[in-house]
């Protein structure tokens, strides 16, 4: 999961940039970049680690220009140097910049095309690369020395003729302008949105609401399954549908895990979505315990915290923090490795042990996927004191890959894979489990907007909704993120502000 950002103004843009980023920053905390465009030439800096790690001052005014984009990204199966950190950048056609949110699933296959077909060079193992490729390989087949806007839909026609898989892309085109669109099931998410200024109206485009809200832009929409945009030097805003046929389909997993509680995708509140979560999860705890023991709710922070709210609320019994989270620590669920995750809960997290103490406790987390921090948390609950432990999740069990942007692992790394919901229980040592019913976990979200008529839950169904998905394609997955893999990454570089 990544987190991208596009800006189109009347004065420079990298402070702005910088800022999204750091709003952004949930999405990944492996590697951050950022690009902008003056004159016709552009300025780079990206690296691994956090946006406040690789950007200081000296670099940030090196950004200069009024249109730039931006990218924070999380650890990928070989992709661990700075040289998968985005943005990538081709010098033909024209010069263009892209950063991309999501996965293809036929990248064996575009990288064959690309190299054969196209004669073009790919200098990572980075979908990402392959995408920006595609793109550039179509539009210079048009063999303009000046091209129009209606060149670049076609070309981004081209690139979901061509693509398959999880993608929201953003585009910078030498002297040209920002370009942003959206795969043909509306997967990943991206908005725009718009500033006025005394100069005249700017614009955003991002993975989240909350990028914008934080800059003070206005949110206009969310880019339609398909759709392009293209807002060009001079702030001229231009939209075209560029699939065959869309429809919207987006990941369930940003409600339950990946976007902020405050953003808002494809109409529905991430936060209200949270709070009908616990609704209908205590729904299901009071039909199988109906006589439930239970003394305290406590959630495990952040995620789960407005899921937990309502939990408590309907079961009528105290609400509490019982945990204090470490802030500088990153989110263990997207750390690469088995031992970095077992390592950093016990760092992130420090119970508070007066509200465990003799107490039957309900845990509450978001989700539950390798079920490690699962273990852990639930040791410290009794270490802690609780004479009971029990705990809910808002979703389902986790027991497929997500192959659209989310790097899960393979699937014989989940604790719910060829586990009943009590042999899991035992696993990670609850007294008691229970998990959210996938159709309450829809209905939760659907309730904030009717139209959505479903979603991608593959990771919870094992239904994937661009039907190229196969056992070989499986084992190629697994290959690459099982754990033993990702901790033989090599070496990490050092991060680069570059005049291109």
């Amino acid at each position: 999961m990544c987190g991208i950002v596009g800006i189109v103004g009347h004065s420079p843009v990298n402070i702005d940039l910088y800022e999204s980023l750091s709003v952004l920053q949930h999405r990944g905390q492996d590697a951050a970049g950022i690009m902008t465009c003056e004159q016709g030439r552009f300025y780079m800096r990206k690296g691994n680690g956090l946006a406040r790690d690789i950007f200081y001052s000296q670099h940030i005014k090196k950004l200069v220009g009024n249109m730039g984009i931006a990218h924070v990204r999380y650890p990928t199966a070989g992709c661990s140097s700075s040289l998968e950190a985005q943005p990538f950048y081709v010098n033909s056609p024209y010069g263009i910049a892209l950063a991309h949110n999501g996965n293809l699933t036929n990248t064996e296959s575009l990288k064959a095309q690309l190299f054969i077909d196209d004669m073009r060079h790919l200098n990572t193992e980075s979908d990402s690369e392959a995408l920006l490729n595609v793109f550039a390989h179509e539009l210079n087949t048009l063999a303009k020395p000046v091209f129009d806007r209606d060149d670049i839909f076609k070309s981004v026609s081209a690139v979901h003729r061509r693509c398959r898989g999880g993608y929201a892309v953003i585009a910078m085109i030498v002297g040209k302008g920002i370009l942003a669109f959206r795969d043909p099931n509306g997967i990943r998410p991206i908005v725009y949105g718009k500033r006025e200024t005394e100069a005249g109206t700017e614009y955003m485009i991002a993975s989240e609401s909350v990028a914008l809200q934080a800059q003070g832009f206005e949110l206009v929409r969310d880019l339609a399954p398909g759709e392009a945009v293209f807002i060009d030097e001079d702030c001229n805003f231009y939209s075209q549908q560029c699939a065959e046929n869309p429809r919207l389909v987006p990941c369930i997993f940003e409600y339950v895990y990946f976007a902020r509680p405050d953003s808002i995708i494809d109409n529905v509140s991430v936060y209200k979505a949270r709070l009908r979560m616990g609704q209908t999860l205590v729904q299901k705890i009071l039909r199988e315990r109906p006589n439930h023991d239970i003394d305290v709710v406590i959630p495990i922070p952040d995620t789960s915290r407005s899921t937990a709210l309502e939990v408590a609320y309907h079961l009528n019994v105290k609400y509490r923090e019982g945990f204090i989270k470490n802030r500088y620590i990153g989110r263990t669920f997207i750390m690469p490795g088995q031992q970095e995750r077992k390592k950093s809960v016990r760092q992130k997290l420090n119970p508070i042990d007066l509200e465990f103490a003799g107490k039957n406790v309900l845990l509450v987390d978001d989700s539950i996927v390798r079920g490690t921090t699962s273990k852990q948390i639930i040791q410290m609950a009794r270490e802690a004191g609780a004479n009971k432990v029990y705990m809910a999740s808002a979703a389902p069990p986790v027991r497929h890959p997500n192959v659209y942007g989310i790097d899960m692992p393979a699937t014989d790394e989940f604790v719910a894979h060829n586990r009943t919901v009590e042999e899991i229980a035992e696993v990670i040592g609850a007294d008691w489990l229970i998990y959210q019913d996938l159709e309450d976990l829809v209905e939760a979200i659907r309730k904030g907007n009717k139209a959505l008529s479903e979603f991608d839950c593959s990771c919870f169904n094992g239904k994937y909704v661009t039907n190229d998905v196969d056992g070989d394609y499986f084992q190629r997955l697994q290959d690459k993120r099982n754990d033993a893999a990702k901790n033989d990454t090599g070496e990490r570089t050092a991060s680069e502000t570059v005049e291109l």
